[in-house]
């Protein structure tokens, strides 16, 4: 289930990219007008060093700004979050000291800040987001239900924080409503998204396209099955953009049995074409399909519902699934080999993969991921990556295979450094089976 395919719908990951930079431009703005204004309060009253402690915010907000411009969004995130976090908890510490005259309100930007952070680590893992987002709402708790503070001679007074009072809750209000706005929008895209996938399983509107691999002697071994989303207003929907929503509502499962019912099918149909029998076929599976304890029997039942050979069926991990239950993917690992099913782990490199686990793996192949062989010529790092992981899989007795092979310049660097399996459009777009059956067919007639 790649998220390679070019789509010509409206993509709702490009909507919310599009919401995460407002939420950034809006941050940035309110970084900048709140340490301006308060820098010219204090240089008029004559305090200088508050002056200058408003002009770091002043120009955090400018940086944040400037990385927005120039599409350097998560730098531009985490300087936002960690800059606006200091100054918050700094200026309600030391600065804002609540009195019966006139309460702290600078802690309410911590509450458009743990919105802000829940915008943008929408898609984090939870153990990740959770803490970003609880540290802000906490730290907004604790600096409400106290009224203590550092006794230091920046403490301002009553009649300065009875006008900031004003200034502060309505930035505060008018800061949560943007965000919530963003908020709202983002969910309205999933629930209508979720609900066409709902729509599109019932329907049939999903469809599964064939991306061969071959060998450096230009001998199609095997290939991808690629699920595709036709939507019937839509168009051609972006596995990026639908399958992190079916993964976030359980519907991973049920297109999961699809496509691997739909890839078994299509083995069976292969075994039946003299020059479509040998082909192996690997299929991607998601974390949650895979860890559903039934997972291995749902193999072995698809297959011989269908009539598929298991032998020729591959099935495809992510790396960073591995980062869960270890124990249980080597287990139904070696329950699969059992069977006759191969396991390749996909997008190696780029995930959470340590070689005292890669060691335990029953695997059969690695994939070099495509953001390693795109900029082998011309990153020294990437062409490292590439060898080493080459290397590995022949030290280890893993098949490697290099994905996204685009260029002659690519295939032959590879070559070299003794990979000799590639997919990508070097060699073909993914396809429907009847051309997979044409491309098969002419590769077999020139070899």
């Amino acid at each position: 289930m790649d998220s390679t395919a070019p789509t010509h719908a409206n993509d709702s990951n490009a909507r919310h990219r599009r919401r995460v930079r407002a939420m950034l431009w809006f941050g940035a703005g309110m970084l900048t007008s709140m340490g301006a204004w308060w820098t010219l309060f204090f240089f008029n009253l004559g305090v200088k060093p508050l002056a200058m402690m408003e002009v770091g915010m002043l120009l955090t907000g400018l940086t944040v700004g400037a990385l927005t411009y120039t599409k350097r969004t998560r730098a531009a995130f985490y300087l936002l979050i960690l800059g606006a976090y200091v100054f918050i908890t700094g200026i309600a510490w030391v600065m804002d000291i609540p009195s019966a005259e006139a309460p702290r309100t600078t802690h309410l930007f911590l509450l458009v800040l743990g919105l802000a952070a829940q915008l943008f680590l929408r898609d984090e893992p939870a153990y990740f987001r959770l803490p970003v987002v609880g540290g802000c709402l906490l730290t907004c708790v604790f600096l409400a239900s106290t009224t203590t503070g550092m006794v230091s001679s920046f403490a301002l007074p009553d009649s300065v924080r009875i006008m900031g009072s004003w200034v502060n809750a309505g930035a505060a209000i008018v800061g949560m409503f943007v965000l919530m706005q963003l908020i709202v929008s983002d969910l309205t895209d999933t629930s209508s998204l979720e609900a066409d996938l709902r729509r599109a399983l019932q329907r049939g509107e999903f469809h599964l396209l064939y991306q061969p691999q071959v060998t450096s002697q230009g001998h199609v071994f095997g290939a991808e099955a690629l699920l595709r989303w036709y939507h019937p207003k839509r168009g051609l929907v972006s596995p990026g953009e639908f399958i992190p929503v079916a993964e976030q509502t359980g519907l991973i499962i049920p297109l999961g049995s699809w496509v691997l019912g739909t890839a078994c099918t299509q083995l069976a149909e292969w075994s039946r074409q003299p020059d479509m029998a040998h082909l192996t076929l690997a299929v991607n599976v998601s974390a949650h399909q895979f860890g559903q304890s039934s997972f291995v029997e749902q193999v072995q039942t698809t297959a011989a519902r269908t009539g598929a050979n298991p032998k020729l069926l591959k099935v495809e991990l992510t790396e960073s699934m591995l980062a869960h239950d270890i124990e249980d993917i080597i287990l139904k690992m070696h329950a699969l080999k059992e069977i006759g099913v191969g396991t390749s782990l996909d997008d190696f490199g780029t995930g959470y993969s340590s070689l005292s686990y890669l060691k335990r793996l029953p695997l059969d192949q690695l994939k070099i991921d495509q953001s390693f062989v795109r900029d082998v010529m011309a990153n020294g790092n990437d062409a490292s990556i590439a060898k080493t992981i080459i290397n590995l899989g022949k030290d280890l007795h893993f098949t490697v295979i290099a994905e996204g092979v685009e260029t002659p310049d690519q295939r032959d660097f590879l070559m070299a450094n003794d990979c000799h399996r590639f997919q990508g459009y070097l060699y073909s777009k993914p396809v429907s089976a009847p051309q997979l059956a044409q491309y098969v067919s002419h590769a077999h007639a020139l070899s």
